[in-house]
């Protein structure tokens, strides 16, 4: 065969491979913006976008063993029991008090609306692990840990001996990290392994599937099952002020005591699970705790659900506000429905703020949200730009009973791509203590303008449109 008709042939069946990707990721994708995008790549360059379909828009997380979708498990099994303890214990019954819009929210995440829970919102980096470091020293059968990103630096060096220490005291420790995420070194794991730390690296590549566009972006402590932390911090120095040009680290976490910590506690087995195999036997009693009667929803979402768990969760959130919407995401890229919720919400009289951070750590969304000011800004919702360093704590406060605090942001990643958990409190003391907390935030804030991005010159408003374009993967 001579050169010419070998590459002919090549190309030939490049094409042929590229119409065979489109067919599959329209039969397969969700978003239908999401499959245009690939089969217009697919279709026209698949010698280059074939590959990097495979690569990273895998639309299900294929082979995750979740609690709540695969039969015949030891997971589902240990679920529907620790289900049927919360109906039984904790769960807050339907009655004139129920929060109807949390209904939806118990249906999608098939976790109950736990009560009897006290709540402690920990602001910033220092207050966080002074609290958590705190309650992993108070530990007395197991610690469960799960962060994103894992430094190999100082405050993770500080975690990394903390768990060694509690492993060497008799404490089982289970410890989950993103593979991507995080910079934890095969030294650092040695250490822990050494020590008796069991060490589950959440890996992008496992059971045989490649997968390397989800990520798992949760931060869960869990202490013997009755103390859980979530939120946004992760432990690397720059989330404690430590790196100048992104300081002071503004941020935002979640100490829960009481039976939500046990719905904390699952989440973080369904990913033990997918790495090891295998299930640790911990405490599924749920202890009521003292003081207030707080209910808490803890709601984990991510690739493998059968739903799109986290888009259902905001859009819902949002259309159900009548009053209040404020609103606190680093990363604001919001799809379409989201937008189309957000501009309903203002048109019908809700007050609708946005806080987002002036630095940003991310180029594209740096430029992204900007083209999305002509969209909100003329129909009332309000933008505002936060000054004091960067902001990356993820809250909803929705009217003056309903707050949340976790990992997800407005962005496709965490609506679609990333593994997130995030607590709902149905409490109107807690909502207040967030409240304060974001007129704080508030006053170190600039409202956003619409000049500040009609009056930019072209090249910018062209980077802000090309790099929304890019919002399904940011």
């Amino acid at each position: 065969m001579e050169l010419a008709e070998l590459l002919i042939l090549v190309v030939l069946l490049c094409y042929l491979g590229g119409v065979a990707t489109a067919v599959y990721a329209i039969m397969n994708m969700r978003s239908a913006q999401g499959a245009s995008a690939w089969v217009v790549g697919l279709l026209l360059f698949p010698f280059l976008v074939v590959p990097l379909y495979w690569i990273f828009e895998r639309n299900k997380f294929k082979g995750y063993v979740t609690a709540r979708r695969s039969e015949n498990s030891a997971v589902r099994d240990l679920l529907e029991q620790s289900r049927l303890d919360f109906v039984k214990e904790c769960r807050v019954p339907e009655d004139g008090d129920y929060p109807q819009v949390l209904r939806a929210m118990e249906n999608i995440g098939l976790q109950p609306l736990t009560g009897h829970n006290h709540l402690e919102l920990l602001i910033d980096g220092e207050a966080t692990f002074a609290s958590m470091f705190a309650a992993m020293d108070e530990a007395r059968d197991y610690l469960l840990v799960q962060f994103y990103i894992v430094g190999d630096d100082g405050i993770g060096g500080e975690l990394r001996d903390r768990m060694i220490a509690r492993a060497r005291d008799g404490i089982r420790v289970y410890f989950v990290y993103d593979v991507i995420g995080s910079s934890v070194t095969e030294e650092y794991a040695r250490r822990l392994r050494e020590a008796g730390v069991e060490v589950n690296p959440f890996k992008a590549v496992g059971r045989g599937k490649l997968h390397v566009n989800f990520r798992n972006h949760r931060k869960i402590v869990v202490v013997d099952g009755h103390t859980a932390f979530l939120g946004g911090m992760n432990v690397a120095d720059m989330h404690l002020s430590r790196k100048p040009s992104m300081s002071p680290w503004r941020d935002t976490h979640l100490k829960i005591t009481g039976p939500a910590a046990l719905a904390a506690q699952l989440t973080f087995l369904e990913d033990w699970y997918w790495g090891a195999g295998a299930l640790p036997d911990l405490n599924w009693r749920p202890v009521p705790a003292e003081g207030p009667d707080t209910r808490v929803l803890v709601l984990p979402s991510g690739p493998a659900d059968d739903l799109e768990t986290c888009a259902l969760f905001f859009h819902h959130l949002i259309t159900s506000a009548r009053k209040r919407l404020w609103i606190t995401s680093p990363y604001f890229v919001p799809d379409r429905a989201v937008q189309v919720a957000l501009q309903m919400a203002a048109l019908r009289g809700v007050d609708v703020r946005i806080l987002i951070p002036r630095i940003s750590d991310s180029v594209l969304v740096k430029y992204a949200v900007h083209a999305f000011f002509p969209d909100f800004i003329p129909v009332g919702v309000k933008l505002y730009w936060y000054r004091r360093g960067f902001v990356h704590q993820k809250i909803m406060l929705v009217d003056d009973d309903l707050a949340t605090v976790g990992t997800a942001n407005l962005d496709n990643r965490s609506l679609r791509l990333n593994f997130e958990v995030v607590a709902l409190v149905a409490d109107a003391h807690f909502a207040g203590e967030v409240e304060a907390m974001l007129e704080r935030d508030f006053d170190n804030a600039d409202p956003v303008k619409l000049e500040d991005y009609t009056e930019r010159n072209f090249f910018i408003r062209l980077a802000a449109k090309s790099a929304r374009l890019l919002a399904p993967i940011l």
